[in-house]
């Protein structure tokens, strides 16, 4: 008599077993909040983290939230809180000053996952986007170092750390062996009047490619390259449309696709905690269109130049 209920028991343990196995696929996202610290209608960073949620409310049909302004640790959680009650569980931080305050305060929100950008994060329900910009910033210096006339190009990058600086250096010196690359740092996303009074510096060196590695002042600067009858290459999103006889071509780092790739995750349980890193592979880095002005031969190079990267992750230098 006792053997129907020891073999229900174990029925009962290896069903138990196997559903604890799988991860929690539906509904694990109830709502998703985004804090910004400037504006969502800035028609760059913030622009695309917006535009992200918009594309998670539609395929994954959530309520999204978002605030604007918020830079402090004691505005982040008022915030939070406020999330929090509207059922909110995971939260954007859509810039990489979020990083320490999302380590500070994640461990008092058990329940929600924070998210940031190109920090350094700890704790298990914190997690940090790095874009790999190092190979974006090497096409775009190819085709800078293809296109000068004067043997001169320009950086005018917002902080030294960003990989894209030292790839573009490195892919103008590998297009062009004659090539000079100055380097001039604006310390801030969106200081426009730095960053033109770096780019009038440069242009009376005689620089006639510049890269405004910088989404706050970059339109600010391919507007001024433009009135000078200078060449650019546009950050963040495709340019063309700031001049596409004035923007070369764009490295491009797809913020709302990543949005999405990363809701996916979270809600099949699949979004790891920690620092994660994407790149060309990942479909959320890409080159923008490529300027009339620039040679049908130096075109096919490449586009040959990234379908290798994108198989392989070698670099032509490589």
């Amino acid at each position: 008599m006792k053997k129907p209920y020891k073999w229900f028991f174990l029925f009962f343990l290896l069903v138990s077993m196997t559903a604890c196995g799988q991860p929690n696929s539906e509904h694990r996202i109830t709502k998703v909040g985004l804090l910004v610290p400037d504006s969502i209608n800035d028609q760059v960073w913030g622009t695309k983290g917006y535009k992200g949620m918009l594309q998670i409310q539609s395929e994954l049909g959530v309520d999204i939230f978002y605030k604007e302004g918020i830079v402090s640790e004691l505005a982040t959680r008022q915030v939070v809180d406020d999330f929090v009650k509207k059922d909110v569980n995971l939260v954007f931080g859509h810039s990489s000053e979020y990083a320490p305050i999302f380590n500070n305060i994640a461990k008092d929100y058990p329940d929600v996952h924070f998210v940031c950008f190109n920090g350094d994060v700890r704790g298990k329900n914190v997690t940090s986007l790095n874009f790999k910009g190092n190979a974006m910033g090497f096409f775009g210096g190819m085709v800078a170092g293809e296109m000068t006339k004067t043997n001169k190009v320009g950086i005018i990058a917002a902080f030294e750390w960003q990989p894209e600086i030292n790839g573009f250096y490195e892919g103008a010196s590998f297009q062009n062996h004659s090539v000079d690359v100055e380097i001039d740092y604006v310390e801030d996303w969106n200081d426009d009047k730095r960053a033109i009074s770096i780019l009038n510096n440069m242009i009376d060196k005689g620089v006639d490619v510049i890269y405004p590695a910088g989404d706050g002042y970059n339109v600010h600067v391919i507007e001024k390259v433009k009135e000078k009858g200078l060449y650019a290459i546009g950050y963040i999103s495709d340019q063309s449309d700031l001049g596409e006889g004035t923007v070369l071509t764009s490295t491009i780092q797809q913020v709302d696709k990543l949005y999405l790739l990363v809701a996916k995750k979270f809600n099949k349980g699949e979004l790891n905690a920690g620092n994660l890193y994407f790149d060309f592979e990942d479909g959320v880095i890409s080159m923008g269109e490529l300027s009339s002005n620039i040679d049908d031969d130096f075109v096919k190079e490449f586009k040959k130049a990234i379908h290798t990267y994108k198989e392989t992750g070698d670099l032509p230098n490589q």
